[in-house]
């Protein structure tokens, strides 16, 4: 049977409800993409090379789709996961086994993305299967062959104006000083500066830290040269187009160091011999001291916390981090935050946004805090969450205690490029739906309505990823 998208996808199912968010979606559909969270490579977009096969641009590269494979049975080493370029009957191959698999999908938004990249981007109608693998792998191959299907012509096809990469923060951004220099581009590409592995003592920590001096030209044999190394590699990627630092800890405690402690437990990191319990605590502290240079130098701070990552180890030691079995963690934010709270919740120009996978969290700590502390806003859901009845109970959750505008926008959170505009365009959809049972339980003005959906793809993110 042919693959199609249905006009109506995921909109409401009421008739009612249904022709509002049809208007809704109208208004909504084709605006400019604004992704201000996400993990694609920016040297995909300087070098602007073909990509090289269907299986490693939609399969090997997307740990959403290797993982729910991986569950199923097949290995990550038959999908590419991990192996670099891949021979022509390698690729077809990985291709042949999702396709063989292709039911492992449904009601996942992993089948809602990959059939809108088949169908909207390359055209391939037919539903993936056994017998079908060869001739989807054959078109969409010939596609990658054309001028049209390479990445920068696909970024302007796609609609982004804004894309945020996420970024080391010893990393030079040569990448992000090309793009800004080549006159034929007019898209922002902004670097996320992400500084998780230099605020948690612990392997290899102490070379991390030298080599973050090195960058920052600063001696960071003790704590107050680590400190000043950390705040120039802000500046330097605020000077790249910076606007946000990205933060993902097991948790996000913020309990306060003096600074004698800071600089004891700094001085045996970086002699190996600091405990476990002296390890959480300075990072905690360091999460504090974060949240005080984004009150000084205005990067906003996005925290998504409790993750078990790389869960499976003998995954890990084979394939490296990112290969799908990273495993949510229960979150706690009340307590956590109140420090950091106490002192900069209320300063003028912070802001803090909050992502969670604990969707207990919404309801109970996050939209109460986004609530009342002007600072705070609300993450939209990401990872095991950016689904669609998620995405709805998130809007529950929220509205009814936050509204509309104390909310970040969606963020794709990605490294599969070419889901970009499928997992936006579910936004949307699920966005103009909800905002539409609104409208027809008699909750909102349709024209309330219209202004919100548009906000809530131009306004909220601008405003709090200060774009």
């Amino acid at each position: 049977m042919p693959s199609s998208l249905h006009p109506d996808r995921l909109l409401p199912v009421d008739a009612q409800a249904r022709a509002v968010a049809r208007r809704l979606y109208e208004a909504v559909r084709d605006l400019p993409i604004l992704s201000p969270h996400g993990h694609v490579d920016p040297r995909l977009l300087v070098d602007d090379k073909p990509f090289s096969d269907p299986a490693s641009l939609l399969i090997s590269s997307d740990h959403y789709v290797t993982r729910l494979l991986h569950a199923c049975g097949v290995p990550l080493d038959e999908l590419g996961v991990g192996q670099g370029p891949l021979s022509e009957q390698q690729a077809r191959q990985v291709w042949r086994t999702m396709c063989e698999h292709w039911t492992a999908f449904r009601g996942t938004p992993v089948r809602y993305w990959m059939e809108a990249e088949l169908v909207e981007i390359f055209g391939a109608t037919e539903r993936p299967a056994a017998a079908t693998a060869d001739r989807i792998y054959d078109r969409i191959a010939a596609r990658l062959a054309d001028p049209a299907f390479h990445p920068r012509a696909l970024f302007r096809r796609f609609g982004i104006e804004v894309l945020a990469t996420t970024d080391d923060p010893a990393d030079d951004l040569a990448a992000h000083r090309a793009l800004a220099a080549d006159p034929d581009w007019t898209a922002r590409v902004l670097p996320t500066f992400r500084p998780d592995r230099y605020l948690e003592p612990g392997q290899g920590w102490g070379t991390a830290v030298t080599r973050l001096g090195e960058a920052a030209d600063i001696d960071t044999s003790d704590y107050d040269g680590y400190i000043r190394a950390l705040e120039n590699r802000r500046r330097h990627f605020i000077a790249h187009g910076a606007t946000s630092a990205d933060h993902s800890h097991p948790d996000v405690g913020t309990e306060p160091l003096t600074h004698g402690e800071a600089a004891r437990i700094y001085r045996a990191a970086l002699r190996g011999t600091a405990s476990e319990a002296e390890g959480v605590a300075f990072r905690r502290h360091m999460l504090l001291e974060m949240a005080r240079m984004s009150c000084d130098d205005g990067l906003v701070m996005t925290l998504h916390p409790s993750v078990r990552r790389n869960h499976h180890a003998p995954t890990h030691d084979r394939f490296g981090p990112d290969t799908g079995h990273d495993i949510p963690l229960r979150a706690e934010f009340t307590d956590a935050l109140r420090p950091l709270l106490q002192r900069y919740g209320t300063a003028e120009g912070f802001h803090l946004i909050l992502f969670t996978l604990d969707e207990a969290v919404f309801t109970r700590e996050i939209a109460p805090l986004a609530g009342f502390y002007p600072s705070v806003y609300a993450g939209a859901p990401w990872w095991f969450l950016d689904a669609p009845d998620a995405i709805r109970r998130f809007r529950r959750a929220v509205t009814e205690t936050a509204g509309f505008s104390r909310t970040s926008g969606f963020v794709d959170d990605t490294r599969a490029f070419c889901s970009i505009p499928a997992r936006h365009d579910m936004s949307r959809r699920l966005d103009c739906g909800y905002l539409a049972e609104l409208v027809a339980e008699h909750r909102l003005d349709e024209d309330e309505a219209m202004e919100t959906a548009v906000d809530l793809v131009t306004v909220n993110p601008r405003k709090a990823f200060k774009l």
